[in-house]
């Protein structure tokens, strides 16, 4: 399974408003292993940012003045992430961006959402921890995901930052990727696989004290309605449960 781990980096919250792309961001997974390839692009967004939107990323006008437009890197970008399922995180935001840029320029190219299928890693983790913080940061904190390094929010950083959270998140469908000793296979037929080095244990999970306060009284509650609740029932208990 390929995946595309993507952020994307805009002047604004809508695109409605005619708020552009600025930065892409992706990073390439085959069957949860990370390949070494990514895809990393500023972009001259053709029109101011809206106020706040600036001091998120960093970026400036300056800066991003003789970067290419979106037009330039599109076909570029659509080979990337042809045929792989993407992963971001509030998925619905980066989705809309994207499919807009695309519809500037022509029927031609189509819609993102023929060409990849979507998962939505916000969504995921307020199934996971219903009630609580799910922002990357918050996420990363959880998951034991070191973030230290994030002042600003972009493109690349946070898709990276995204893949370990989300391998992290979503371990029990298999064995993190960060940690293989195997190299990731070829995404492209001739091209040389990146080995991935081995790694220490999977990150610990530290748990902040308002969420631990929460968990007791969710099991609290359930406690007192059912009378008990699966934590309290002993693991050989549970095991003997299990098989029936």
């Amino acid at each position: 399974m390929r995946h595309i781990i993507l952020d994307t980096e805009t002047t604004g919250l809508e695109w409605k408003k005619g708020n552009r792309v600025v930065e892409i961001g992706c990073v390439e997974l085959i069957e949860r292993r990370p390949t070494g390839r990514t895809f990393h692009k500023y972009l001259n967004p053709e029109r101011e940012f809206e106020p706040g939107a600036q001091e998120v990323t960093g970026l400036t006008l300056e800066f991003l003045a003789d970067k290419p437009k979106f037009a330039e890197i599109a076909d570029e970008f659509l080979a990337f992430v042809d045929g792989a399922e993407v992963v971001a995180h509030n998925a619905a935001f980066d989705m809309g961006f994207l499919e807009h840029e695309l519809s500037r320029l022509g029927a031609d190219y189509g819609r993102l959402a023929d060409r990849v299928t979507v998962q939505d890693s916000l969504a995921l983790a307020r199934q996971r921890y219903p009630g609580q913080r799910n922002s990357l940061d918050a996420l990363c904190r959880r998951l034991g995901v070191d973030n230290s390094h994030r002042q600003l929010h972009g493109a690349l950083l946070d898709a990276q930052l995204l893949a370990e959270a989300w391998l992290a998140l979503t371990a029990g469908q298999g064995e993190i990727g960060f940690a293989s000793s195997e190299p990731a296979p070829s995404s492209r037929a001739g091209q040389a696989a990146v080995a991935i080095a081995v790694s220490g244990p999977r990150p610990s999970i530290s748990v902040p004290d308002e969420d631990r306060v929460l968990h007791l009284a969710r099991v609290e509650a359930i406690r007192k309605k059912a009378g008990r609740c699966v934590w309290d029932v002993p693991e050989p208990e549970l095991a003997q449960a299990a098989t029936g």
